[in-house]
């Protein structure tokens, strides 16, 4: 399947106008979104496929609790997909294979492929993104948006001008260094302001947030939250799942920490768990 126009669609333009906006994107979730477990999965269905299946670390079972079969964290705890998978269609659950999410390593999965005398068997892994092998996304969005160098002011929360930055798509939320600004203690990129073309920094603590709203949601354990949950909330591929409250709110969802949690960033996942299995997520407001 040639799905050239649809990646440029839902991925790569994704990819820019989130930068162009000032958010955080992920393109490897709306590629599984859309082309995985979108294209993918309706040309299965046109063939009359029983199951799709996925080299995802992560795991499909049937829970006795829920009644239904559930998306899971994989045995390979630090390779685990589950986050990027949250937004699988529901009935998927049932025609969606995951084989490496038994696996605790993936030395485990080279040596099978070496015994089958496949090709892939010691193939370096990517963390890359896949339409950018340089990882230089900067230069990437320059060539291919309108988004070039365009110098404004660094503020600080009081709107005291401490230097200039470069364009605002090229610093991200946490950021600390490459701000070409001397403070008697560290900044950190806090925020943006578009309309004024400003980049906002603070000191570390003001990275944190107890609250913030996700939107887009799709659930997997149920149709529709209807009343506060405690579940763990995960804001990053790599980064740990925190407890908090979950609530609904206008047609979104509240996220309320159990303690402040460092670096929410506009654009990205929320991905809600219960023990090992993912209940559902959205994204950032």
């Amino acid at each position: 399947m040639n799905l050239k126009e649809q990646f440029n669609k839902y991925v790569i333009q994704d990819f820019i106008n989130c930068y162009s906006n000032c958010k955080t994107p992920n393109p490897c979730i709306e590629c599984n979104k859309y082309l995985k477990f979108g294209s993918m999965y309706q040309k299965a269905k046109e063939l009359n496929c029983d199951f799709i299946a996925t080299g995802h670390y992560a795991k499909i079972e049937y829970s006795k609790e829920y009644k239904q079969n559930v998306l899971k964290k994989a045995n390979a705890v630090a390779k685990d997909q589950s986050y990027v998978l949250y937004n699988i269609p529901k009935e998927l659950l049932y025609k969606l294979k995951l084989p490496l999410g038994i696996f605790y390593s993936k030395d485990e999965i080279r040596k099978i492929a070496e015994k089958h005398n496949l090709l892939v068997a010691h193939k370096p892994d990517s963390e890359d993104i896949c339409f950018i092998p340089s990882g230089d996304y900067k230069t990437f969005l320059e060539n291919n948006s309108e988004l070039k160098s365009s110098q404004g002011n660094i503020v600080d929360i009081n709107e005291n001008i401490l230097g200039t930055h470069k364009g605002l798509y090229k610093y991200t939320i946490g950021q600390r260094k490459g701000l070409g600004i001397s403070s008697n203690s560290p900044l950190y990129v806090i925020g943006f302001n578009k309309r004024k073309n400003e980049l906002i920094v603070g000191e570390e603590k003001e990275l944190y947030k107890k609250e913030f709203i996700v939107q887009d949601v799709n659930w997997l354990l149920f149709d529709k939250l209807e009343k506060e949950l405690i579940a763990y909330v995960k804001t990053r591929y790599s980064s740990k799942a925190y407890k908090a409250k979950i609530i609904p709110y206008k047609n979104n969802i509240k996220v309320i920490y159990d303690e402040p949690q460092k670096s929410t960033a506009s654009g990205q996942s929320a991905v809600f768990y219960i023990d090992d299995i993912v209940i559902g997520g959205g994204k950032i407001k």
